[in-house]
């Protein structure tokens, strides 16, 4: 039988990504206005944006959608979780997401939402339960494929657009996950090395 890992050592990584978005949605449209991925802005060297705008919402909808991807992904791989390296995953998820963005897609001028560095940090918990020997992150990591391709091929789902009131930025999803594919990679290169 499956354990969840409520552990605070576990647990308060993801906590704490929460309660950012949902603080932050409580001061909309203020914190959307300063803290929403902008491609004009950031090009005004606000550059903060860059990490902020994943943790900022369009709606409701929106914020309980992600909170419910955070909480499925801790669920599936909050064993790997110890709070310090997953916030620097997250930081690192949000950085790739935008950063991707910004140099390969210039036609996304505005971006807000945890998808992007969730995608990111799936991709990673499937790598690392692939090292641990788990079969079930292959079928994680290619299911995870599959979506984002299919994405990338037929776009994204009008009925999440319609819900979280704006387009689906998938090429978020896209840099997410390959960032969080490069992420364990540099760290399993770097845990060899020493």
């Amino acid at each position: 039988m499956m354990s969840l890992p409520f552990s605070l050592k576990y647990s308060a990584g993801p906590l704490f990504i929460a309660l950012c978005s949902v603080v932050a949605f409580f001061f909309e449209p203020m914190s959307g206005n300063y803290l929403a991925y902008d491609r004009y802005a950031i090009q005004g060297l606000e550059t903060w944006r860059i990490v902020s705008g994943n943790i900022v919402h369009t709606n409701g909808y929106h914020l309980l959608l992600n909170l419910a991807g955070l909480a499925l992904l801790w669920a599936l791989h909050g064993e790997h979780y110890r709070i310090g390296l997953y916030l620097k995953v997250f930081v690192w998820c949000c950085l790739g997401t935008s950063v991707g963005l910004y140099l390969f897609s210039p036609d996304l001028i505005w971006y807000a939402g945890l998808s992007g560095a969730l995608h990111g940090i799936f991709a990673w918990g499937a790598c690392v339960d692939i090292k641990e020997k788990m079969k079930s992150g292959w079928l994680l990591l290619i299911g995870l494929a599959i979506k984002v391709g299919y994405e990338q091929i037929d776009g994204s789902s009008e009925q999440v657009a319609n819900l979280i009131d704006a387009k689906v930025a998938v090429d978020a999803h896209l840099f997410g996950a390959l960032t969080g594919i490069a992420i364990f990679l540099l760290m399993f290169i770097t845990a060899k090395r020493t």
